[in-house]
């Protein structure tokens, strides 16, 4: 079984969409879970996510990788995918990512990401980031495997450590540990809808400066605007 793991918090206008897409995969149902960890909304985000997901519940860990960690803990399945609320899975996700790990040397497999939102600044945006992704997995000196779009072995997961729970760098941070218990594998294949709304707002030269300056300072800061749980 796979087991799909979604953070929120206050995501009641982008939820929906992304459950609705997690719930037409091209695998019988009865093969994957979802759970969504909620990080304490104020809205309708878990009144919502209880209409598709298997499981609903707050978390008790900080951070979004500790909302990860704990949807980890409660899965049932031995491999674990995890999104966002904000986006758009393809039918075929699930699927693909079974195929991938039926390599048992594979521990983790990540892919690229597309913007939801139309615009070509929102496209050469995500093409830097795709290709940093690139560069850094066939040079072997990095994993950008973002949490919106990467999936992994639960034993080997834990056996690394699960995700720290800091403000960014947590999904480059695990990476560094896993690669160390088996394959950690880019596929391409494996493309996600990637909400800019982030970008939109805070503009994206200033979040990748932000992200950059975070990871760089371990990974903790609150001065960051980047940092804020909450942004339309």
């Amino acid at each position: 079984m796979i087991s799909v793991i979604i953070p929120t918090f206050n995501e009641e206008e982008n939820i929906a969409q992304c459950l609705v897409s997690l719930s037409h995969q091209s695998v019988p149902r009865s093969e994957y879970e979802i759970i969504v960890v909620d990080g304490g909304s104020k809205d309708a985000t878990c009144e919502i996510a209880k209409k598709y997901a298997d499981l609903v519940f707050t978390q008790t860990s900080k951070k979004v990788g500790g909302a990860r960690n704990d949807g980890v803990m409660a899965a049932k399945g031995d491999i674990i995918a995890t999104t966002d609320a904000d986006c758009i899975l393809p039918p075929h996700w699930l699927k693909q990512i079974g195929k991938d790990f039926s390599d048992p040397s594979v521990v983790q497999v990540y892919g690229p990401v597309y913007p939801i939102e139309e615009g070509l600044g929102n496209q050469f945006s995500l093409f830097l980031a795709n290709m940093f992704s690139r560069v850094g997995y066939y040079s072997k000196t990095f994993f950008y495997t973002l949490g919106c779009n990467t999936a992994f072995r639960k034993e080997a997961f834990i056996a690394a450590g699960m995700y720290r729970c800091i403000d960014a760098g947590d999904d480059l941070e695990i990476a560094m540990r896993m690669k160390d218990l088996g394959r950690i594998y880019f596929d391409n294949r494996l493309k996600v809808g990637f909400s800019m709304r982030r970008y939109q707002k805070f503009g994206t030269v200033q979040s990748i400066y932000e992200w950059i300056a975070i990871v760089s300072d371990g990974g903790e800061s609150g001065k960051y605007s980047y940092c804020r749980k909450e942004y339309k």
